[in-house]
């Protein structure tokens, strides 16, 4: 089974500690998001093919990836890196800052186990179409050689998702909107010749709609990628999490409302305050996250 580390949270961020220990004791307890009863994901290496690692900020989880690789246990990290302005991403590193983590991982453990992600690409007055442009030709520029694919989407506007806009909005003065699918798709092919210009691939996450001929739909939990890493062949059948996801199945470890960095568009967190108050109150020798 390939272990997914979190894309419900910030695993690498905010809770490395406790994916350490639980690394350590075989095993992790898993809230299930539905209601139903915790579960338990097998952790060690007879049981993970591979694990995928979500996160803007690696570096508190530097020692525990030294470690899966010393072990020759294989990994992919998935690095959202944008650059937005703090209106719409309170808590994140900068941009500089992240392009350092990714270009330093790529010299310690190699390109092929990365992946650059610029989403969800959120439309607003501060940050139109000219601005994406800009913002990601100067981030491609920079990343040259360190990865070999960007992910990009959409914002996806579920219900909390549009609360948590409109209430940044109001708080900093701004407006934002969800573009025509034609719109999507100008920039979509713009920003997918800027990526091979920089020896990137460009792919769009589970939104096929939005997507111009020509341009790869992505699958973000990869066993080819992995199977790369690895150095042989790792089996995995394509199950995806909605419609248009090619991702193969894997198990993910994470919980909802548990990060606190604060991005306005995001769907897996309600509220900041209760992601605060999740991390302050977080045990990190505890089964379950």
């Amino acid at each position: 089974m390939i272990v997914s580390a979190s894309y419900r949270t910030d695993i690498p961020a905010f809770y490395g500690d406790w994916f350490a220990a639980r690394l350590r004791a075989g095993y992790a307890m898993v809230r299930n998001p539905y209601g139903s009863a915790d579960y338990r994901v097998e952790l060690d290496a007879d049981a993970v093919d591979g694990f995928v690692f979500w996160t803007r900020n690696a570096a508190p989880f530097r020692s525990v990836l030294d470690h899966l690789a010393a072990d020759d246990r294989p990994f992919v990290i998935q690095f959202t890196a944008t650059g937005y302005p703090r209106m719409l991403e309170a808590g994140v590193i900068d941009a500089e800052m992240a392009v350092a983590q990714l270009r330093d991982l790529a010299r310690r453990f190699g390109a092929r186990r990365l992946i650059w992600r610029y989403d969800p690409i959120v439309m607003t007055d501060g940050t139109d179409r000219d601005w994406h442009r800009r913002q990601f030709a100067g981030l491609a520029a920079a990343l040259e050689t360190s990865v070999d694919e960007v992910v990009i989407s959409f914002a996806e506007i579920y219900r909390k998702s549009r609360r948590n806009l409109d209430r940044a909005a109001a708080r900093h003065g701004f407006q934002w909107h969800d573009p025509a699918a034609v719109e999507k798709q100008a920039l979509c092919r713009e920003l997918a010749d800027c990526a091979a210009g920089h020896g990137m691939t460009l792919s769009v996450c589970s939104q096929a709609a939005l997507t111009p001929a020509g341009i790869a739909a992505a699958r973000c939990i990869d066993v080819q990628r992995l199977s790369d890493v690895a150095g042989r062949p790792l089996a995995g059948k394509t199950k995806g999490n909605r419609p248009g996801c090619l991702c193969a199945e894997s198990r993910d470890i994470g919980s909802y409302d548990s990060c606190p960095q604060g991005c306005c568009y995001c769907y897996a967190v309600a509220d900041r305050d209760r992601a605060k108050a999740f991390l302050a109150n977080h045990d990190p020798t505890s089964p379950r996250l």
